[in-house]
């Protein structure tokens, strides 16, 4: 799973995992009306992102250096180059 394709690490899973949690919880306290609820639930989202570079820097994300597979075939594509 952790080197299959960009973003399913356990590091991407979590940080976006907790990020939605936090967009729900603000979301929640927006429709009531509860301003320190919806800062709350968006510190929440940043946390998110916090986590999941944390799992990142502890080798739990995809590798910088690592090509996507195709889902198929299983072959490996190389970044499109660009003419001028």
């Amino acid at each position: 799973m952790a080197g299959s394709s960009h973003g399913h690490t356990p590091a991407a899973w979590t940080g976006v995992t907790i990020a939605f949690i936090g967009f729900c919880v603000s979301g929640a306290f927006m429709v009531m009306a509860q301003p320190a609820g919806f800062w709350a639930g968006l510190a929440i989202v940043v946390l998110g992102g916090v986590v999941g570079w944390i799992m990142r820097a502890m080798g739990l994300g995809q590798p910088k250096n690592a090509h996507p597979v195709h889902h198929t075939t299983g072959e490996k594509r190389e970044p499109a180059s660009v003419e001028s």
